[in-house]
């Protein structure tokens, strides 16, 4: 607050204010609103980058294993992203640096979180896969209040639930069928917790860069799923397949370029970024975006059937973001809590 000086000899003059206080506080606030800006950008750009994946990776999908296209997805990023940090594009140095923050992270994503999701979308149905996954923002609320102790507001509580419901309507609507996979049903929500704690642990790492996080993280899934898709491979007799077929097949190429670069490198890296500007409570708001996304993207490329009840979910997923990024004060305080 900014103080009145004493009044001097001459009582009739105004005498200058001292603006101390105001300066620092203003520049306190522009540094906290830029954080909030490319928080947010980055969570959208993030789930967009996800959402247009769907295009990339449908026809991919019956081509290779979900196993090859994650070990070819991750060992070219893991190259790619190796080959710019020794040309000095990319800064990463963890020398001196107690590893297991990161170390944590990347169990949980990639490895728990893709083996849980692709063993569970493989064991059950669409809509029943799309119910689980949708829950993301709801366990990532939990996991940041119990681990972080912080309490999500309230705009980000209603906001987040209104695009759960708004993701369900879309899932639901092309379509409600049950397996009843109990294994399915298990591994879905080890995925599931598994992103809500990669994210609670990121913002925890807070000694590293989101590139370095991004670089651990793309090892880790590399040196995993390569080492499970050469053995699935051997028992298959399939090694020469698995080794050759990017090279064979441009439709399997170009959907592992796109994960590997766009999904793999450039989504994780502004994800990661996300969650140490706004806290894995904001980020996780964004996640019903993705799914906004893929839906109008295979209408626009893949020409696929789009249903009233899409686009009112897609409306109220919409709604729910905003709502739980309204309130830019209460979430400043939050964060700085």
């Amino acid at each position: 607050m900014a103080r009145v000086a004493a009044p001097a000899a001459a009582p009739a003059r105004n005498q200058p204010k001292e603006v101390t206080m105001p300066q620092s506080k203003s520049k306190n606030k522009n540094k906290s609103e830029n954080k909030i800006i490319i928080g947010c950008l980055c969570a959208i750009g993030c789930e967009t980058i996800f959402g247009l994946s769907y295009i990339f990776t449908k026809q991919a999908t019956n081509i290779a294993s979900s196993l090859t296209l994650l070990s070819w997805r991750f060992v070219l990023a893991f190259l790619i992203m190796s080959i710019c940090v020794a040309a000095g594009a990319i800064k990463i140095n963890l020398k001196g640096k107690n590893l297991k923050p990161i170390i944590i992270v990347a169990i949980f994503d990639p490895i728990i979180y893709f083996v849980g999701e692709t063993v569970g979308i493989g064991s059950t149905t669409a809509s029943e896969s799309g119910a689980f996954l949708a829950c993301i923002p709801v366990a990532s609320l939990i996991a940041s209040t119990l681990v972080l102790k912080k309490k999500p507001n309230r705009p980000q509580t209603v906001g987040i639930c209104i695009t759960l419901a708004g993701v369900l309507m879309t899932v639901f609507a092309v379509g409600l069928t049950a397996s009843f996979s109990v294994i399915g049903y298990m591994m879905l929500t080890v995925a599931v917790i598994a992103y809500a704690l990669y994210g609670v642990y990121v913002e925890k790492a807070t000694a590293f860069t989101g590139a370095e996080i991004t670089y651990i993280m793309l090892a880790a899934g590399a040196a995993a799923f390569a080492f499970c898709a050469i053995i699935e491979g051997c028992l298959k007799g399939q090694l020469g397949t698995l080794a050759t077929l990017p090279f064979r097949n441009m439709d399997f190429l170009t959907a592992v370029l796109y994960q590997a670069v766009g999904c793999s490198i450039l989504a994780f890296f502004l994800s990661n970024v996300a969650i140490a500007n706004i806290g894995m409570n904001r980020t996780a708001s964004f996640i019903g975006i993705s799914t906004v996304v893929s839906i109008a993207a295979g209408i626009l490329w893949l020409h696929e059937n789009f249903t009233a009840w899409q686009l009112v979910g897609a409306a109220v997923i919409i709604a729910g973001v905003y709502i739980a990024n309204i309130k830019q004060k209460e979430a400043r305080d939050d964060r700085t809590k």
